[in-house]
């Protein structure tokens, strides 16, 4: 299997476990564990995971100006990624969570034409307004079910997280040429965690460890493990071979992912908006990637 080959298939991977997790996270907040206390829990493990496994690997040299890159990318993949998609998930649904994720390749293509200096045709501009209209229909009108506290504001910050995603894509593509993952990740991690602990820890104090059920805490387990560890470096050793626009087109998965799980356990419904919403931000996210007939082969 060639490496292009492999890195689809990680992609593909972390795109399951993301769609997953949209459920098995918001299964444990906020009744047991408030959303910045779980952040806290995550980082700080997946911290944990990266610097003992990168201890066994080759010790790289960074250069000065790359950890403030790397500082940077930690900001928008890890702390302000991961505050605003758990404290939004929290009041909302994993159906119209997942859904306000698809908007992240609408939002790298913006970044990438702004700070990168890609060219956007009429066809991909038009693909950004009409998936950000679906977005902005589904933030604004989604209706609170019973696992909803604050639909509007919690779909509002999981746009954010989509956002934050999509700018650290841009970021993080020209440090892979340089770095080893795991050497990323480790320091990726470390800042994160350094930027989380005022956010997390006065909800990490209030976790009743005591009462918390194992059910609980195998889903804790889970995201610690699968959704930020393994995900994390799935994508930074796809990123490696795939332009970031191409890593972000696997986010597509994500809300079918997670709609089949979630309606599966019965944690969310699916409704009129929120349908007429994912075909809009489909159809901007077709727009957006589709190759012009002059590059296809």
């Amino acid at each position: 299997m060639s490496s292009r080959n492999v890195a689809f298939l990680l992609a593909f991977l972390a795109a399951i476990i993301y769609g997953v997790s949209f459920t098995v996270a918001k299964e444990v907040m906020p009744h047991y564990i408030k959303p910045y206390g779980f952040i806290l829990i995550r980082v700080f493990g997946a911290s944990l995971v990266f610097w003992i496994v990168g201890s066994f690997i080759k010790k790289e040299k960074i250069a000065t100006r790359d950890y403030v890159r790397i500082f940077v990318a930690s900001i928008f993949g890890i702390a302000l990624n991961m505050l605003a998609f758990f404290k939004g998930l929290s009041m909302t649904t994993p159906i119209s969570a997942s859904v306000i994720m698809v908007t992240s390749p609408i939002m790298v293509l913006t970044f990438a034409t702004i700070f990168l200096k890609e060219k956007a045709t009429k066809k991909k501009l038009a693909g950004i307004f009409i998936g950000m209209f679906g977005a902005i229909l589904l933030i604004a009108y989604g209706k609170d079910q019973n696992t909803a506290t604050n639909a509007t504001l919690g779909n509002l910050l999981v746009f954010v997280n989509a956002s934050s995603y999509a700018m650290y894509l841009i970021l993080i593509k020209n440090l892979t040429k340089k770095y080893h993952p795991l050497t990323l990740a480790k320091w990726l991690y470390l800042f994160g965690l350094f930027m989380v602990i005022p956010f997390g820890f006065s909800e990490f104090n209030q976790i009743d460890w005591v009462s918390l059920p194992t059910s609980a805490l195998y889903k804790i387990g889970f995201v610690v493990i699968f959704t930020t560890v393994l995900t994390y470096m799935f994508n930074l050793f796809a990123i490696k071979k795939l332009k970031p626009t191409t890593l972000s087109i696997f986010i597509y998965l994500q809300p079918v992912i997670a709609s089949t799980y979630a309606l599966i356990v019965g944690s969310d419904t699916i409704d009129q908006l929120k349908i007429m919403a994912t075909l809009l931000i489909f159809l901007g996210v077709y727009l957006v990637t589709r190759k012009p007939k002059e590059e296809r082969t």
